[in-house]
């Protein structure tokens, strides 16, 4: 008689699930559930700016076939989605085909958030740790993001609430990368993609964890099996690399933002010892040493938990050393998680082998971890409602609403607006970088991704001349302060056409200025008209070249710019220079040009000087599109700024260039009466999207022979048997 037997699911798998779930709902529960099914726009912080990048992607990117291309929303333009990342906002826009686009935003936010536990759990048991302590890691490093010591270096709810949305998802996929890689490497096992396709997730969802944990895992597991880690790697950066090539290529034209290093490490430092890591320091001390003892393999999690710790009172930089931390915060959450569910197998083992003994010291063990950050958190409820609530739910909606109905309704423009920190109170100070969101041909100068444009440092120094309280972000630029006959001429050369003052010290000098002129006040704001400048300009004197004489200008070494010890761009301190001598704005500084221009070093010493072009020029019919700028002009074989930021995928038509001028933006020479410049693919894009093709058709015809193997092994099998005569009743 035939006999089928079946395997019993254990009782630890359930347990180590209903945790796993436990743990994502809690957060659900602090991120407020009712307000994210809420049809409305996201706000606060960075967060309620962020809502205007994948919208671009869905409305402008997308139907040109792009994922990164050029926006001219923000910053006189800017490369959007090269430095920034790409998976997240792909993501939100695939959900907003099937549901309203604020709520698809929102869901994307917490993804990475709730999948930390799942993430943790399989962590540590590819770690080899047996199911009920895996359980106890899963619960640690899901509690984890209810750290409330920090607000803005990633991981946690604060952070992402903060705008840090897609460093959580890059930390959750960089927990399964391990996992899976750790899985791969046991001696023995086949390679499988799983690995790479972790390490791609991570590396379109944050460039930092990326850094830390495949940096780590590379170094470690190159020893240990060395052919796996390179495949895994190749084919990772391969899947990623349409992103990550432009982005190498690139880096160099990002705006450093000076960030100020943190020294301190107790509370009130913002260091690696906040008073909450405190009661679970000796317990991660305790899992770290009793998991080796138990020869679990963590030490790539050992490497990406010290590390940023080591690191941290020596880094200063680009890298600024503070976002490096949540690794070291998740790596004691962690290990704590591993010391509890060491200590309750302990327990368990000296317990009669009942269903009910296990279940007993899984939800001691929980309890151990979940109940201290859940019953002390203060603030993440109260964040989380205030940004997913929305613009709409502020009680001075009505006041926003009716200044973008108005800008809505004016001629297109750039508008430059007064920055103020009061305007919190409509759902984030950033409220007004929305103008292009809400309204059509309405370019903000202020935007968020800083970084990403060359000319973000200038637009600060102006923000400072035309606002009564700027926010001064970049440390070290010379803001002069508001003055605004100053403000008026670089509102000039920047081609703004809108000022939005706030303060009333702001509204009365700009009606006293012949420069501006009232045409709207939609309470609490004023608008006003700048008087008339051009996208595009022709040269009246010939532009000069800066060539500095040695490495580092004299801004720089004055430490006015950039620290000492940093390498700097010695065109940016020219440029900076340039800006803060306003009477020589007309005297063009570029970076390059013809050997026929004149050189000028540090201090610009003979700028003014320069000789004047006399045959002057007409401009006319000027166009700015998303990807394209183009005029017809009379003074061909003179000098043009165009008064967009500089990026080298930009290409003229017609002219010569473009060349970097200062402050950012290009200048070309017509060669024809028409010139036109194209935001192009450059070759290192090519190169990456064609990476990227070869190595997903690659992966899916592996994934197709690899199923039909899976198909044809019981047929094999059958075969290898032989004949199989039918059993007797």
């Amino acid at each position: 008689m035939q006999t089928t037997l079946t395997k019993r699911t254990p009782v630890s798998l359930y347990l180590a699930v209903g945790l796993t779930v436990l743990v994502s709902f809690i957060v659900f529960l602090v991120m407020q559930p009712a307000e994210i099914f809420t049809n409305n726009t996201p706000s606060g912080g960075d967060m309620g700016a962020h809502v205007l990048v994948p919208a671009y992607l869905r409305d402008n990117l997308l139907p040109s076939l792009r994922i990164s291309g050029w926006s001219n929303d923000w910053f006189a333009g800017f490369p959007i989605l090269y430095f920034y990342f790409p998976l997240p906002a792909l993501t939100i826009v695939l959900l907003d085909v099937i549901l309203p686009y604020g709520i698809a935003f929102k869901l994307v936010t917490i993804m990475g958030l709730l999948a930390m536990p799942a993430g943790s759990y399989y962590l540590a048991r590819q770690m080899q740790a047996p199911r009920l302590v895996a359980s106890m890691a899963g619960v640690a490093g899901g509690t984890f993001v209810l750290m409330e010591s920090y607000a803005i270096y990633g991981g946690n709810i604060k952070s992402t609430l903060a705008g840090e949305y897609s460093f959580s998802w890059a930390m959750a996929f960089s927990l399964f990368y391990l996992g899976a890689l750790l899985r791969d490497s046991r001696a023995g096992r086949k390679f499988s993609p799983l690995a790479a396709l972790m390490l791609a997730g991570m590396a379109l969802s944050h460039i930092i964890p990326t850094a830390i944990v495949g940096g780590g895992s590379l170094i470690l597991l190159l020893f240990r099996s060395r052919a796996r880690a390179l495949a895994t790697w190749g084919l990772g950066f391969a899947l990623a690399a349409f992103w990550v090539v432009p982005l190498v290529a690139t880096i160099g034209f990002t705006t450093d933002m000076n960030f100020s290093p943190l020294r301190g490490f107790g509370p009130g430092t913002g260091g690696p010892l906040p008073t909450e890591l405190w009661p679970l320091l000796p317990l991660a001390a305790i899992g770290l040493v009793w998991s080796m003892w138990k020869r679990y393999s963590v030490s790539v999690l050992v490497l990406t938990t010290l590390a940023p710790l080591l690191a941290y009172p020596f880094l200063s930089g680009k890298l600024w050393n503070g976002r490096l931390l949540p690794y070291w915060f998740f790596g004691v959450f962690f290990f704590a998680g591993l010391a509890v569910g060491l200590a309750a197998l302990t327990v368990y083992r000296r317990m009669p082998a009942r269903t009910w003994a296990l279940v007993a010291v899984t939800l001691v063990g929980s309890a151990i971890l979940i109940l201290p950050p859940t019953t002390g958190l203060e603030q993440s409820s109260g964040w989380a409602r205030w940004n997913y609530s929305g613009y709409e739910d502020k009680d001075p909606f009505p006041e926003y609403e009716n200044l973008m109905a108005t800008v809505d309704g004016l001629p297109a423009g750039r508008i430059m607006w007064e920055a103020n920190s009061e305007m919190d109170k409509y759902g984030t100070p950033m409220a007004l970088m929305l103008f292009p969101f809400w309204s059509d041909g309405h370019p903000s100068m202020e935007g968020l991704l800083f970084e990403s444009s060359l000319t973000t440092p200038f637009h600060f120094m102006n923000a400072s001349e035309m606002s009564d309280a700027p926010s001064n972000p970049i440390p070290g630029l010379p803001y002069a302060g508001f003055d605004l006959d100053r403000g008026f001429e670089h509102m000039q050369l920047f081609n703004v056409r809108y000022y939005v003052t706030w303060t009333e010290r702001a509204t009365s000098a700009a009606r006293l200025h012949a420069g501006f002129t009232e045409i709207a006040n939609p309470s609490p704001w004023t608008i006003f008209q700048v008087a008339d400048s051009d996208l595009v300009d022709v040269a009246q004197f010939t532009p000069a070249v800066y060539e500095p004489t040695d490495d580092v200008g004299a801004i720089g070494r004055a430490g006015l710019i950039f620290r000492e010890d940093e390498e700097l761009d010695d065109f940016f301190n020219g440029a900076v220079e340039w800006h803060s001598q306003i009477e020589t704005i007309d005297h063009w500084l570029v970076e390059s040009g013809p050997d026929d221009w004149p050189r000028v070093g540090e201090g610009l010493d003979g700028l003014g000087a320069t000789a004047p072009i006399s045959a002057g020029g007409t401009v006319s019919g000027v166009v700015l599109d998303d990807h394209r700028i183009e005029f017809d002009t009379t003074a061909v074989g003179v000098p043009h700024l165009v008064k967009v930021s500089f990026f080298p995928n930009w290409k003229a038509d017609g002219a010569e260039g473009p060349f970097r001028a200062a402050p950012a933006f290009m200048v070309v020479i017509p060669t024809e009466s028409h010139v036109e410049l194209t935001f192009q693919r450059r070759w290192y894009e090519n190169l990456g999207s064609l990476l990227t093709v070869v190595a997903a058709a690659g992966l899916a015809v592996w994934m197709v022979g690899e199923r039909r193997k899976a198909r044809r092994q019981p047929v094999d099998r059958l075969e290898a048997a032989g004949p199989h005569l039918p059993e007797t009743p």
